[in-house]
């Protein structure tokens, strides 16, 4: 334990260089303090400088113990765990101004460099909490609902018999009215269907083999195929159901389309930011100076996909193309 607190605290000898000129400001302000968010609480004081509730929450949410906005009950021990480090970054600024560290060149441009990436994380968060609201969300939603395309989709089950000659017998069966399913689990050798009583789930021809798009092509619900030549034997193949492609639902969508609303908020304002300012780069480079976005991010100018099948089908029989 006492191994882990001192590697912790070593972690945190930059923070408290960051730190240090906002403790010294802190300093000269006078005693009165207030709580700097509604419904705050002092969490601690060290040195006579108060720790609000919030900057244990803010320090767990940057750490990733908590999302943004989730709750920090002030009795847990994740608090109490997350005060002892604050504690730390504070005692830890405290020494460093004590000892002139913020009035060292390096620790003044390396503070310049925190505050600007405070500064410039607080302008994104309000463009962002501004653009990207539930009328954005469900607008973007219903946009892509009618710019996608959508397939007919068959629901169907099959069974996989060795030769044509076994596949025709249980053709004969399934004649006199034996089920299906039971045949499935009883005589296929597909081991991927077999159990789950030849169930296929729900799919579009094209992602199946040649050989089941030619055979189901005109099929109807109740109708069953076959047999037919597969890799692996002969397939029977029996249709429960045709509908149109289901997109998926505005939940499960959301978080895509948030992130997309999000990266094209901060392209935006970043280049309306570029626009006015005049930016000299001194340095040569290989190649045109721009904005890396987050490699999930979605290309600029090319409409998310945010609108894929609901479902993907069972394994298909062997030699289904992947």
């Amino acid at each position: 334990m006492a191994e882990d607190r001192a590697f912790r605290t070593a972690a945190w000898v930059g923070l408290a260089l960051a730190a240090a000129l906002s403790l010294a400001a802190c300093g000269k302000g006078g005693n009165a303090e207030h709580a700097p968010e509604r419904g705050d609480q002092a969490a601690a004081k060290v040195d006579g400088q108060t720790i609000w509730s919030s900057d244990v929450k803010r320090e767990a949410v940057a750490q990733g113990l908590i999302g943004e906005g989730e709750p920090l009950d002030v009795s847990s021990d994740l608090f109490r765990r997350v005060l002892d480090e604050v504690v730390d970054q504070r005692l830890l600024a405290g020494e460093a101004v004590r000892r002139k560290l913020d009035k060292d060149p390096i620790a003044q441009r390396r503070m310049t460099a925190a505050r600007d990436r405070v500064l410039g994380d607080m302008l994104v968060e309000s463009v962002v909490s501004d653009a990207v609201n539930d009328n954005a969300v469900r607008g973007l939603y219903q946009e892509q609902l009618k710019l996608a395309k959508r397939s007919e989709e068959i629901h169907a089950r099959q069974i996989v018999l060795p030769n044509a000659a076994e596949a025709d017998a249980v053709r004969k069966l399934l004649a006199t009215g034996a089920s299906f399913e039971q045949l499935a689990m009883e005589k296929s050798t597909d081991a991927a269907t077999r159990f789950n009583g030849g169930d296929l789930g729900y799919f579009t021809i094209d992602v199946m083999p040649e050989a089941y798009g030619a055979a189901l092509k005109t099929a109807k619900p109740g109708q069953i195929v076959g047999p037919f030549a597969v890799e692996g034997g002969f397939a029977l193949v029996k249709v429960e159901d045709r509908r149109v492609e289901q997109p998926i639902t505005l939940e499960v969508a959301r978080p895509q389309i948030v992130r997309f609303l999000t990266y094209d908020q901060i392209r935006d304002l970043l280049e309306k930011l570029r626009g006015r300012a005049k930016v000299q780069v001194m340095v040569k480079t290989d190649a045109p100076s721009q904005a890396i976005p987050p490699a999930d991010a979605p290309k600029t100018g090319v409409s998310p996909a945010i609108l894929p099948p609901a479902a993907a089908p069972a394994p298909p029989a062997k030699g289904a193309k992947k």
